[in-house]
């Protein structure tokens, strides 16, 4: 098969919802070196400290995030619509949903423990 032949086309309405939480849902489409997710928190919607190997941009397209950043949430930031957050490698970072929000996060490598399901830190009930 030829490179054009491993092409992907997606819709992201077309696609199912994952559901990891009561307030958090997601989409994925992955490559081999990078991932792309539309991240659906409802308002209050608390992502715990965590960190990856992974880069990761943070878009958001509608709402708000409040973002802890570093190993005891020493910068504090909101991310507004319209607005893009890069977060480096390994960098410690919480988040919480100011109001019902979807945003566009990009990783790269992809994240292994969201296509496998072992990302425990989001699925545990508060």
């Amino acid at each position: 098969m030829n490179d054009a032949g491993k092409a992907k086309w997606y819709r992201w309405d077309k696609m199912p919802k994952e559901r990891v939480s009561d307030t958090l849902e997601r989409r994925l489409v992955t490559g081999e070196r990078m991932m792309i997710a539309h991240v659906y928190l409802k308002k209050g919607a608390i992502v715990p400290k965590h960190s990856h190997d992974n880069e990761q941009l943070t878009y958001i397209l509608e709402g708000a995030l409040k973002f802890w950043l570093g190993e005891s949430g020493e910068r504090e930031l909101v991310v507004a619509a319209g607005e893009i957050l890069y977060i480096p490698s390994n960098l410690p970072h919480k988040a919480e949903a100011l109001e019902d929000t979807l945003d566009l996060d990009v990783f790269s490598p992809p994240r292994q423990d969201w296509l496998d399901q072992t990302d425990a830190y989001l699925r545990e009930k508060r």
